[in-house]
């Protein structure tokens, strides 16, 4: 009996390591609010798009709560995150912080969503439209109130390799919605797992937050607006090579090439 019962406590304890086990190549994120660690769980190989290079995706998502449980979100064999890192941001105002991540399913690719904690359990909160067919992808941008209406948006990347569109999405119960979108963009380089080449900043200092993107071919940079509604180029810096990482900092930027050369971009 008493070899049966141990036999029993590894087998569940086994199963709890492997639903917990950290997607090879991902980042752990570490948060503030309700959720203190996040990550990408459960690699497979389900849908082998590979556009990190290796056809490795992750089956779920794991948290650790502020008071030290942990819960994980596991997908159905139909669908994969198909992202490297779990990003933190309360977008309700609640206090509490919820997950944006890229979710993939095998039959009509990617589409963005939203994960939360709520009455003790880890399940995604809303959806976007996926893409309509399998292997093709979307990189998040980041969030703000990017038209001045006081709402928080979600800004995307849609086919970042193949004719890029930015798309803003607003969160209504279950869904996301899209409010705007503009072609001509892109942020990531198939193959890589650099995901950091576009970001968030009021680059005009109107208040309003603008979206720093780089162009189709990433010889570009583009700071964008759609402050009232509108779509407006507010500024572009030309590159002598593709973009290969971005930082954001207050009131300025550093850019990294693919040369190896980095550039400072203020702004008054």
């Amino acid at each position: 009996m008493r070899a049966m019962w141990v036999a029993c406590v590894l087998l569940g304890l086994s199963s709890t390591i492997a639903a917990a086990e950290k997607l090879p190549g991902s980042l752990t994120v570490h948060g503030q609010g309700n959720i203190r660690t996040a990550w990408l769980s459960q690699p497979t190989k389900r849908y082998r798009h590979g556009v990190f290079g290796k056809a490795v995706e992750a089956g779920g998502l794991t948290v650790i709560t502020h008071d030290g449980v942990e819960l994980t979100l596991t997908l159905p064999d139909t669908a994969v995150f198909e992202d490297r890192e779990p990003r933190l941001v309360d977008l309700n105002g609640d206090g509490r912080d919820e997950i944006i991540l890229v979710k993939s399913t095998l039959d009509k690719g990617a589409a963005l969503v939203i994960a939360g904690v709520q009455n003790g359990q880890l399940n995604i909160l809303a959806e976007g439209a996926p893409f309509g067919y399998a292997h093709r992808w979307l990189n998040p941008v980041g969030t703000g109130d990017f038209d001045g209406d006081g709402q928080i948006e979600l800004a995307y990347v849609e086919t970042p390799h193949i004719g890029g569109t930015l798309r803003i999405l607003r969160w209504a119960g279950d869904k996301l919605v899209e409010v705007y979108a503009q072609p001509g963009f892109s942020n990531h380089k198939y193959g890589t797992r650099e995901l950091g080449l576009s970001g968030v900043l009021d680059t005009n200092q109107d208040g309003i937050k603008d979206l720093i993107v780089p162009d189709a071919a990433r010889r570009t940079l583009r700071m964008v607006t759609f402050a009232n509604g509108v779509f407006k180029d507010l500024r572009t810096i030309a590159l002598p090579v593709p973009l290969q990482k971005l930082y954001t900092q207050p009131n300025a930027l550093i850019l990294t090439l693919s040369n190896g050369e980095t550039k400072n971009v203020r702004f008054q």
